[in-house]
């Protein structure tokens, strides 16, 4: 596994966050909205700062409001402020480790890496449910299909590295068979990053049956064309795992699929409980107040293991070194 490097993200406030300033600005007529505003702020962000010159101009022109609404602006906007900020930083509060323990890389990603050492271009899809999509993330900026390809386009940057988020909140299997030919297959990628099994498991749905599903649709993206195949399991996350036994056999079950097919899995079920269980992360600091989805931290550490499997892969490729796609896992944990 390659070192972790914290993420560039020093020029996050010249877009986006100029954009949510500009999506907090109707609180100025709607406290309510301005109340929602500070509720849904990134979990991880400090105290509320001292007012900068520009929210206090904000104040100073708001002059006919009552008091407390004035502040709740303030207050607003410099939580914004805060988290375009801790975008530069995220990892120097807390670095983002591999696991304990001897943990192996995925193997290669023969496909991907052999496009990427070519100079040719390349497309991921990244398939799932909310974890795809990036709920609980401050930005569109912070899920992990974003922060991947952020890491990928550093790493290669005279590469063209498309990277397709294709999440859709609340599914599981049965509802991404029914868009996996139009949103997986017919893109042609080089690359397929699935995620799946946790709204199985929430449900209580037969883990077998999904498994079942999960391998029909991988056998379907394998005859299609050159596609390397990355499977990634439930998340370590409370509402997980107060289902111990479901959790247990979907991730069981989804490593023998991988196993069985030949394509590589993303242990982020471990690698999470690593986290917590190895490297003494409280499961807030990766997990917001749902008890489920991850965080900022959260999709930006997955991201960057993830993308350094990746990496690893294109140098293997570059030595001649072509690593059995069946033993893409992490061992011992």
């Amino acid at each position: 596994m390659s070192s972790f490097r914290p993420f560039g993200l020093s020029t996050w406030l010249s877009a986006p966050a100029v954009a949510t300033l500009l999506m907090l600005m109707p609180v100025l007529q709607a406290p309510a909205r301005a109340q929602a505003a500070q509720a849904t702020a990134a979990p991880q962000q400090a105290a509320n700062p001292a007012p900068t010159p520009s929210s206090q101009t904000t104040v100073a022109t708001t002059a006919q409001q009552p008091t407390d609404q004035r502040g709740l602006t303030s207050r607003a906007i410099d939580k914004v402020k805060q988290v375009a900020k801790s975008a530069g930083d995220i990892f120097s509060r807390v670095p983002c480790l591999p696991p304990k323990g001897g943990a192996k890389t995925m193997g290669s990603l023969p496909h991907v890496a052999g496009k990427l050492v070519a100079g040719q271009p390349v497309v991921i899809v990244a398939f799932g449910s909310s974890s795809t999509a990036g709920y609980g993330a401050s930005s569109p900026d912070f899920n992990y299909p974003n922060r991947l390809a952020a890491q990928l386009r550093r790493q290669y940057p005279t590469a063209d590295i498309t990277v397709i988020n294709a999440g859709v909140g609340g599914e599981d299997a049965p509802e991404m068979m029914k868009r996996l030919q139009k949103e997986v297959i017919d893109v042609h990628p080089d690359l397929v990053i699935w995620q799946v099994g946790t709204n199985a498991v929430l449900r209580n749905l037969d883990p077998g049956d999904t498994a079942k599903m999960v391998e029909d649709g991988i056998t379907r993206i394998q005859a299609a064309g050159n596609s390397d195949i990355v499977l990634v399991d439930p998340q370590y996350s409370p509402r997980v795992t107060e289902r111990p036994e479901s959790a247990s056999k979907m991730v069981k079950l989804l490593g023998k699929v991988a196993e069985l097919r030949h394509v590589g899995i993303f242990p982020r079920f471990e690698v999470m409980r690593d986290w917590h269980e190895k490297q003494a992360l409280p499961v807030e600091s990766f997990v917001i107040a749902d008890g489920l989805h991850m965080n900022d931290w959260g999709y930006a550490c997955f991201a960057q293991l993830l993308g350094d499997d990746i990496i690893h892969s294109v140098g293997q490729i570059k030595i001649g070194v072509n690593v059995p796609a069946d033993v893409r896992t992490y061992r011992p944990m």
